[in-house]
This record gives structure tokens, sequence and C-alpha cells, in this order.
């Protein structure tokens, strides 16, 4: 006689681990669209810290970081915010899952790079939230932004939100010290820490403020110029130059009559 029962709970364990392994691969691909929107902002970051380190005065971007949230704290705060429990609710809700920190030397730095970023076409700005000109009650300063840029897969094209904060040097430390406190502290800190935090930040605030004067009067001259370049990293040689000065010239009228009386190695040369 067949154990109908045993069977059906076979074909129902089946289907379970089915259901499971679906769900994990639905959720493992969530993630990693995050993981590529990181990756798509940190790549613009990175290209115009190499374009202003080579090309321009100077580097106003001083170090990029990211990090993207584990799946279970993305799963907790969703439960904490009452997120419908779908992933399509979860992406409208939690706009935080991928984050990338900017660190600049200057205020100025700050939003010159914010427009930057967000001046590019494939990027959408969705959210901003200016904590440097209206700092947090506990002091923290900082520029937030929330932008949406396109990942391209290779079935479709995901639009990915990434939080990027943008910061100065003094921002940065004071930010990375109030978390360590708040952490040790289990977010209990006692009151006269939490005044010796704010005043900390007021005095990082100054900091940048004076720094910001004092770049400002390094780089312009008394006549009001602006200090040269230190010129390009990437090496390029003499002969490089060279090379691509005969190669502007060969365009130029006459100048094959001038290449074939040279007398060069290449005269030969049939092509």
């Amino acid at each position: 006689m067949v154990d109908t029962s045993a069977s059906a709970s076979g074909a129902d364990l089946l289907g379970l681990l089915g259901e499971f392994r679906e769900l994990r691969d639905e959720f493992t691909r969530f993630m990693l669209c995050y993981q590529f929107g990181i990756d798509e902002v940190t790549t613009k970051i990175k290209i115009l810290q190499q374009e202003f380190t080579h090309i321009h005065s100077y580097n106003p971007i001083e170090h990029v970081s990211s990090r993207l949230k584990t799946p279970e704290g993305v799963l907790a705060k969703a439960q904490r915010r009452g997120v419908s429990p779908d992933l399509e609710s979860v992406r409208a809700e939690i706009t935080d899952i991928a984050g990338v920190r900017v660190t600049c030397a200057f205020v100025s730095d700050v939003y010159r790079v914010f427009d930057l970023l967000t001046g590019q076409e494939d990027v959408r700005l969705m959210i901003t939230k200016d904590y440097i000109a209206e700092p947090k009650a506990n002091g923290y300063r900082s520029l937030h932004a929330i932008v949406e840029v396109p990942v391209f897969l290779s079935d479709q094209t995901v639009l990915v939100p990434v939080e990027v904060q943008f910061r100065t040097i003094a921002m940065d430390f004071w930010a990375s010290l109030e978390h360590k406190i708040y952490y040790k502290y289990d977010r209990q800190v006692p009151s006269e820490l939490l005044e010796g935090l704010h005043e900390a930040a007021t005095t990082a605030s100054q900091l940048d403020a004076d720094m910001e004067r004092l770049h400002h009067e390094i780089r312009v001259a008394p006549d009001g110029t602006r200090s040269a370049p230190r010129g390009p990293q990437v090496e390029v040689s003499d002969q490089a130059v060279a090379a691509l000065r005969d190669f502007i010239a060969s365009d130029e009228p006459g100048a094959a009559s001038r290449t074939a009386h040279s007398g060069g190695p290449d005269e030969a040369i049939d092509i």
C-alpha cells in the first residue's frame, strides 16, 4: 500500500525548498542592484577625482567610501517603519540601502562636487538635505543627497536610489567621533558628553571657515589672479608632444610634399 501521506509531505517539502530558492534569488538580485548603484556613483566620483588631479589646479575630493546595508539590516528597518512585506515597497520606502560618502577639503568643494555629480545627465536628484546650512540639533553637519542612477542588467534597466553624503574632513572627523561615542554608550550618552560634542561641532565649523579663508588667500594672488595649475600627473614625454605636433602638421596643406623631400627613414614607405 502506498503511503500517500509521506508522498504528500515530500511534495510539500520540495515546494517549500523551491519557494525558498526563488525568494533567495530574488533578494540576491535586489541587493546586487544596490551594489551596482554604489559602483556607478563611486565610478563617477573617481572620474571627477582623476580629472581634477591630472588637469586642474587641485583636487577637491580627498577620498570616497561606500557601504551597503546588510540584508538583515534592510529587513529590520522595513519592519520598524511598517513597510509592506514586498521588495518593491522596500525599494520605494528605504532610500539609504546604498550609501556613498565623499570627503572634501573645504565647504565650497562640497557644494562644487555635489553640483558636478547631480548635474550629470543620467543622475536624477531625488532629495537634498543640507545639514551644513542648517545643522542638526546635536551639531551634525553634512550635505545629504538621494540620487537615482540607472543600472543596466542583462535583461532590464533598474533605477537605483543611492544616498550620497558630502562632508569636509572636519565634519567627517566629528561624525566619526560622535558615532563611536553613541556606540560605546548604547545611545544613552551622558549630557556632559553631548554638550562637549556640540561644542566640538562648533569648533569644527569654525575650523572649516578659517581653512577656507586661508585656502582662498593662498590661491589668489594680490592682483586677483589664481595660482597656476600644478601640471598634469600623467607623464606626457617631449617625444610624445613632438609626435603630436608632427601628426597635426601632417594634415596641413603641403605637408605631403614636405614629407616626400624630408629624406627621413619613412621616405620609401608606400601606403
